[in-house]
């Protein structure tokens, strides 16, 4: 290698270089360095890029949460204060039509007035009037006279009963709430004063509706019934060798008022097939049955109460709804149909679908036993009746029945505050 020249101060001269060197990764540490120079003018500007991007996506990710969470807020506003989207308008508006209320209300004004003239009113008067035992009064062959001293009392109550059952007739979707105070408070104060007292707002802790479906007959449930606190039977339905299937207990006996027309034309107004401490709840048929409620109120000795109006216009609009969306589905055939095929005016729920509805007001726990048909079974489990009422839609009920079970479907009418309770359904 040739010798490279010194300088007079003794310090070697330094020669261009005229070869790449070939070993660049043994090269001294500061050429190494000299080529990043320049980069370091031009990371500062991207670094200050990126934290403004940065900057920028984070104020942009919370104002898309914010909107988000705002949006969650106003909709669940709208799903508290309007009816769940899964229910049909369309559907609602037609069951809060009431067909026959027009006619109902001049047959109330009608009896109000003492008019019993139509053939069928008259029946039932002249039935009301020989329980009573004053057919003898009446020698001359004349009419009894409702206004009459004989008859002055009771026609007294029979006119205060309807119209105050009258008056209270409309639409309340809040009245479910009203069911301890109306029907669980009364009963307990005659069945134990000192826990009516104390018991307040509190609810059966478990409460069996037992139908009279002829289902109950391939299923031996009798002790499951049983066990519950409360056990509501429909219509004077037999257990007199059926307890194994239905069991034997009765808290609360639920008929419709036809079946107390039947009982009142009986000696002393008895319509106690459970014995006569086992209290009934019944709901109103005809206007006219309040004759045979206002004699038989004061000869029984368990309480007999009457269904609130405002209780039963929510349930026939209940029934109508799921019925015409069933009607609708099934046949696909308009709304304005529907009347023609289900006795328009005389649609009405079952004594079953109330006394359900009744148990979800009053317990906190409700089991359905007996309701569903198969074709090998009798519709009563205890009578050889086969054809249903045409004026009913069962199937519709037990529409309503699973929506219950389901516990997570929307049912119509109801308030946004009430809870529906535990609802099972056997077979």
């Amino acid at each position: 290698m040739p010798k490279v020249p010194e300088e007079k101060d003794g310090s070697e001269k330094e020669t261009p270089k005229i070869s790449i060197d070939p070993f660049p990764h043994l090269a001294s540490t500061k050429p190494y360095f000299l080529p990043w120079k320049p980069m370091k003018r031009t990371v500062r500007p991207l670094f200050v890029l990126l934290l403004l991007l940065v900057f920028i996506a984070t104020l942009t990710s919370r104002a898309v949460v914010g909107r988000r969470l705002l949006s969650i807020e106003l909709e669940t506003r709208v799903i508290n204060h309007n009816p769940p989207p899964q229910l049909n308008t369309t559907l609602l508006h037609h069951a809060a039509v009431e067909i026959g209320e027009a006619k109902l209300r001049q047959e109330i004004q009608q009896l109000l007035d003492g008019n019993f003239g139509s053939q069928a009113r008259h029946r039932t008067f002249v039935s009301w009037r020989r329980f009573i035992h004053h057919d003898v009064d009446n020698r001359n062959g004349l009419p009894a006279n409702l206004r009459s001293p004989l008859f002055y009392r009771y026609w007294l109550d029979f006119r205060r009963v309807l119209h105050d059952w009258s008056r209270k007739r409309r639409f309340q979707p809040g009245i479910m709430s009203e069911l301890t105070r109306s029907v669980k408070i009364p009963l307990d104060r005659y069945n134990n004063a000192a826990a009516a007292a104390g018991s307040g707002e509190k609810r059966y802790s478990s409460c069996a509706v037992v139908g009279n479906s002829g289902i109950l007959l391939n299923s031996n449930h009798g002790s499951l019934i049983d066990a519950h606190e409360v056990v509501m039977r429909l219509n004077n339905a037999r257990v007199e060798n059926y307890e194994y299937k239905v069991g034997k207990k009765t808290s609360i006996s639920f008929v419709n008022s036809n079946i107390l027309h039947l009982c009142a034309r009986r000696a002393g107004c008895f319509c106690h097939p459970y014995g006569p401490n086992v209290p009934i709840v019944m709901y109103i048929c005809q206007a006219m049955h309040f004759l045979d409620y206002t004699v038989c109120n004061g000869s029984h000795r368990a309480p007999l109460l009457v269904t609130d109006p405002q209780f039963d216009v929510l349930c026939a609009r209940i029934v109508k709804y799921y019925s015409l969306k069933r009607f609708v589905e099934g046949t696909g055939k308009g709304l304005e149909q529907w009347g023609s095929a289900h006795d328009g005016a005389l649609f009405h729920y079952s004594s079953g679908m109330q006394a359900v509805m009744l148990a979800l007001g009053i317990c906190d726990r409700v089991s359905i036993f007996g309701f569903g048909k198969s074709n090998s079974a009798k519709h009563h489990y205890h009578t050889n009746q086969k054809v249903e009422l045409h004026l009913h839609d069962y199937e519709a009920e037990y529409e309503f029945y699973r929506d219950l079970v389901d516990g997570n479907k929307p049912i119509p009418f109801l308030s946004d505050k009430f809870k529906i309770p535990p609802v099972v359904m056997y077979h």
